[in-house]
């Protein structure tokens, strides 16, 4: 009779121990990015795997102030780089992940590229702490990517160009 409720202990432990594996939490630090490369950090992004998608839970202060472009890029590089002869703070990150090759941007609810998030909000005083879910997403598919912040909004679509969002201005890798 000893044996059955030993034996049921570390079932359950071994469960435990697989359920925090699986909700592991990953920081990524942002940066604010400009010409030169990546300057002060603006805080962390938190992510966690959940049923119901990736969970990014920002504690991010010095933005400015409404709502901002939010997205997974292809490269893990935060650095300038050149377009059409001008420099593009955080440009070396590439365009939006989009492993599917879609080629569109419709949002994080709808069928185009796995990139688009949720807009990041940022309060009166500069400060985003609101948790946003990805669901088509896991802290896996970050991983050799960047996660942008730009500035202005995202109306999910492809016009106008990128779905409205601005420049990039924060910018953090998995690796850092």
């Amino acid at each position: 009779m000893l044996r059955t409720p030993r034996i049921a202990l570390g079932i359950g432990s071994a469960l435990l121990m697989l359920g925090s594996a699986q909700a592991a939490e990953h920081d990524i630090e942002m940066h604010q990015v400009d010409a030169q490369g990546t300057s002060d950090s603006v805080g962390s992004v938190t992510l966690k795997d959940t049923d119901h998608g990736l969970l990014l839970t920002p504690d991010l202060s010095d933005l400015e102030p409404g709502m901002h472009g939010f997205h997974v890029h292809m490269n893990p590089s935060c650095q300038p780089s050149e377009q059409d002869g001008e420099t593009v703070p955080g440009g070396a990150a590439g365009g939006h992940y989009d492993p599917e090759d879609t080629g569109t941007h419709q949002g994080p609810y709808a069928e185009g590229h796995l990139g688009d998030l949720p807009v990041l909000m940022v309060d009166e005083d500069g400060n985003a702490t609101t948790p946003v879910l990805a669901p088509r997403l896991e802290a896996s598919d970050l991983e050799g990517r960047a996660l942008m912040i730009h500035a202005g909004g995202d109306n999910y679509s492809d016009e106008p160009k990128l779905g409205g969002g601005g420049k990039r201005v924060a910018c953090g890798t998995l690796s850092e």
